[in-house]
């Protein structure tokens, strides 16, 4: 398979398929395809239905297959940047919700738990996120800009609640509470930041729609309550 991300601040991903090759992603995530591309809609066994009930996603992914050569696009729903991650034994990834866009059929995915109940229900990225193995390509959809940094042993980036889209399996997630009553009042970030430690690599986004939408909110007029 081979691909192109197109567009600046609305992308799209446009993936050229040879006869026989497949794509997953999430119902409703397809943009466009050519006519030799015919689409399947599954579910799989009932872990996996319950376990993107859980996750926040559909119920269903859509299959879709190249009878022959053809080209099929994922475009982004919200103004930023699309990633391919490659997913191979011992890079596997644990992504937010929400920023699954597709894979190739080799790459599975599962429910992720918090290792601690802390780090999801305090940390902001939720206490079931994704994890995908296996081996082949990946494509995410990035909140405005994507930053990457591939962390060392034991060092440690504190990102602010959404910014955080996903991290190698090898690093780990906990939460830190923002320290002295004037910082949490006054400073504007709230009562906990998440905590990513190293070694491996994540993906931070530079405007997470959750943060955004709260800032349209507190933007538009409110009627006055009588």
């Amino acid at each position: 398979m081979e691909y192109k991300i197109i567009g600046e601040n609305l992308p799209a991903v446009i993936c050229s398929l040879q006869k026989g090759e497949e794509l997953y992603c999430e119902a409703g995530s397809m943009s466009w395809m050519d006519d030799c591309i015919r689409m399947e809609t599954e579910g799989g066994g009932f872990g996996k239905v319950f376990g993107r009930l859980l996750s926040g996603e559909s119920l269903f992914r859509n299959r879709y297959i190249a009878e022959e050569e053809g080209e099929i696009a994922f475009a982004s729903s919200f103004p930023g940047s699309i990633r391919a991650l490659t997913i191979s034994p011992g890079h596997s990834a644990i992504v937010q919700k929400r920023c699954f866009l597709a894979s190739e059929k080799t790459v599975d995915m599962s429910i992720y738990f918090q290792k601690k109940m802390a780090g999801g229900f305090f940390g902001g990225e939720g206490f079931i996120m994704q994890k995908f193995t296996g081996s082949g390509l990946m494509f995410l959809e990035i909140d405005g800009s994507a930053v990457e940094y591939e962390l060392k042993p034991g060092e440690r980036k504190i990102v602010d609640t959404g910014y955080l889209v996903m991290m190698e399996e090898s690093c780990s997630l906990d939460v830190q509470t923002i320290k002295g009553a004037k910082n949490i009042f006054l400073g504007g970030e709230g009562l906990f930041n998440t905590v990513i430690t190293g070694p491996g690599k994540i993906i931070l986004q530079t405007m997470p729609v959750q943060k955004t939408a709260m800032m349209l909110y507190g933007m538009m007029p409110h009627p006055s309550s009588n």
